[in-house]
């Protein structure tokens, strides 16, 4: 359980590293969302 946790903390760190700024990770779970959508309208 204690190196799931790990591993999840690092990838969030990662990923708002990546982001930059509030806006830019703003962004990013917005492009994310519409990859979801348009995948399930596919099927």
């Amino acid at each position: 359980m204690k190196a799931i946790t790990t591993t999840a903390l690092i990838a969030f760190a990662l990923m708002l590293a990546g982001c930059n700024t509030v806006r830019g990770m703003g962004q990013d779970i917005q492009k994310a969302g519409e990859k979801i959508e348009d995948a399930s309208k596919k099927k």
